[in-house]
């Protein structure tokens, strides 16, 4: 079962010069190829990258992507439309700002604290003047991990002035406080909680990070946090995910962060690198076993020894074996007790299939550079404060309508153009997944079709011209 050495996709690390890897070739134990490394170098490195990943005939690239290269790796991606990378520039979009992740909660309804995010700082300023306090401030783009060094608590209109005068914040971003009893990150793998834990504040404080003081553990996790972090991971489409929950006093669960990019111990990117195995070799690596709440057993180990252990495996729940141990471990999920081995079949790991759609292009969503901050350098009067001047308003964006076709006008459509059947038709959609995944191919990287047995270049010329002809 599953692909042989040759069918096998060639896989690549995606590095970057100043920057902590997570993945390396210790990750992937047994994978029977060569894999590939491939560096960048930032600056104007954008061309060499692409040929170096062309020469060495990459078909997988796996590594995350820091916020400021982030909008450099969409242009890569796109002039290499037959490399899968993992995770996906579109799965990485909350890693760049903390204003995609809002973004990305707003689109599919996820809970969050109220947020507001203001490029034009006068409108920000008349808002600050009038609300209620005390509001969140926080610095928006860049990566997700700065400790709380870059989240401020404010109480007033004059303290938020104070702050945005001094930090110069761009866009100003802030949410409402929301009081809780602590936070909770929650790791995925294949949208499965494989590690979770508390994060609390020290008393009288309330940034639970523990960079600030704050304190962790692993214990009863509770059911309404884990299924939310599910979601998230299922609408970011994410091979592997971090979700951090804040847990309201009010009882409520609301996304605070979320992101590919997070610390981890050797043994979860381990996990990771055996789940990508069986992935990507179509079932002929073993899936990793990763027991629910097995991080409450691991988390009473002394960190410093948990970071030396590696490929830590556990056995599946047998009845005639292994009942007398697992058949009798119980544990309260929700309002009820449960025994621990049956929530394995409640959340599953999945095998997260390729995107070949882009879900947040550029053109729409890079708010950051299109109402990037200016210097007016032209002012009668002097001043030393940067204001916004954004080339376009912020309410007025220009956005593609979205095409939307049925399955049959999909069938239609290739139908008519010579050397295109049913048969063929009914191939595409099996191997891209949808029918919008076949338009989005058809739409953004038509060349992609070559993937698909009986799809010759002179053929997709011809699906390229009939494309644009309907579009007009």
């Amino acid at each position: 079962m599953g692909l042989s050495n040759k069918e096998l996709p060639k896989l690549g690390f995606l590095y970057m010069d100043y920057v902590l890897r997570f993945f390396d070739h210790s990750n992937f134990k047994g994978w029977p190829n060569k894999i590939e490394t491939v560096t960048y170098h930032w600056k104007n490195d954008k061309d060499r990258f692409i040929k170096e990943v062309k020469a060495k005939k990459i078909d997988v690239l796996i590594g995350n992507v820091p916020a400021t290269a982030y909008e450099t790796f969409r242009e890569i991606a796109r002039e290499l439309p037959h490399v899968r990378f993992i995770p996906s520039l579109d799965t990485q979009f909350s890693n760049k700002s903390k204003e995609n992740v809002t973004r990305f909660a707003w689109k599919y309804g996820l809970p969050i604290p109220k947020t507001y995010i203001y490029y034009n700082h006068k409108n920000a300023d008349k808002f600050l003047k009038k609300c209620e306090y005390p509001k969140i401030i926080k610095k928006s783009y860049g990566p997700s991990n700065y400790g709380g060094y870059f989240v401020h608590k404010v109480d007033s209109y004059k303290e938020a002035r104070e702050l945005f005068d001094e930090k110069r914040y761009h866009p100003e971003y802030f949410q409402d406080f929301v009081p809780m009893e602590a936070d909770i990150r929650v790791m995925l793998i294949g949208h499965k909680p494989v590690c979770a834990f508390w994060r609390r504040a020290p008393e009288g404080e309330w940034l639970t990070n523990t960079s600030q003081g704050g304190s962790m553990d692993y214990n009863d996790v509770p059911k309404s946090v884990l299924d939310l972090a599910v979601k998230v991971s299922k609408a970011a489409k994410a091979e592997y995910w971090a979700c951090d929950v804040a847990y309201g006093k009010d009882g409520k669960v609301r996304i605070l962060e979320c992101a590919t990019a997070f610390a981890a111990f050797p043994y979860i990117r381990d996990w990771i690198g055996e789940y990508l195995m069986w992935l990507l070799s179509d079932g002929r690596f073993r899936k990793p076993n990763m027991p629910m709440f097995n991080w409450e057993e691991l988390g009473k180990i002394s960190p410093d020894l948990l970071r030396t252990m590696r490929h830590i495996t556990f056995g599946k729940f047998n009845v005639s074996y292994d009942g007398a141990y697992f058949g009798n471990k119980k544990k309260m999920y929700g309002k009820k007790e449960v025994y621990i081995h049956e929530l394995d079949a409640k959340y599953k790991v999945f095998p997260v299939k390729r995107r070949y759609v882009e879900e947040w292009p550029s053109e729409k969503w890079n708010y950051q550079d299109k109402l990037a901050l200016k210097p007016l350098r032209s002012l009668k009067k002097k001043s030393d404060i940067e204001v916004p001047t954004p080339t376009k308003d912020e309410s007025a964006e220009s956005v593609k309508n979205e095409i939307k076709i049925t399955k049959e006008e999909l069938g239609d459509f290739l139908t008519a153009i010579d050397g295109i059947g049913k048969k063929k038709v009914k191939k595409l959609v099996e191997h891209f997944g949808s029918v919008d995944d076949v338009i989005g191919v058809i739409h953004q990287n038509p060349t992609i079709l070559e993937e698909v047995q009986g799809f010759s270049a002179k053929l997709i010329k011809k699906v390229e011209k009939a494309w644009k002809k309907l579009l007009k």
